[in-house]
């Protein structure tokens, strides 16, 4: 399977109102960020730039996450739980309703600006360096 279909396929394992959300995620995501490599990483859909991770959504109790690993980075008052060890942010959904696209592609555009290195984090044990 290639990683599109492993992508609906997560979506499609959601139920019908997550569903909804993920397909819209996914959808914006795609849309604004098609330079990016995505797959399912960790059990949920991610998306890389030069195989530094950047966007993600994933389904948790409180709903549907969608979660920026440098989203603390952006100022961005609506990504408001924030990681407490790195410099990630989140937000939850649970209506399809929820989601601001203006607001997305705003953060989608902050995600390409503004990254941290996850990618070399395991090298450098642990210590994140802002990307140029």
């Amino acid at each position: 399977m290639n990683n599109a279909t492993n992508i609906l396929n997560y979506n499609n394992s959601q139920l019908l109102e997550y569903k909804a959300i993920c397909a819209a995620l996914q959808e914006i995501i795609s849309e604004n960020l098609i330079e990016a490599e995505s797959k399912i990483w960790h059990g949920h859909p991610v998306w890389f730039l030069d195989g530094n991770p950047i966007v993600g959504y994933s389904k948790e109790k409180k709903g549907i996450r969608l979660m920026f690993w440098s989203g603390a980075s952006f100022q961005e008052d609506a990504l408001n739980v924030r990681g407490k060890k790195f410099k990630d942010a989140s937000i939850f959904y649970n209506a399809v309703s929820e989601i601001d696209e203006a607001h997305l592609k705003r953060w989608l555009e902050k995600s390409k600006e503004i990254q941290w290195d996850y990618k070399n984090i395991v090298k450098r044990k642990g210590v994140l360096e802002r990307l140029h």
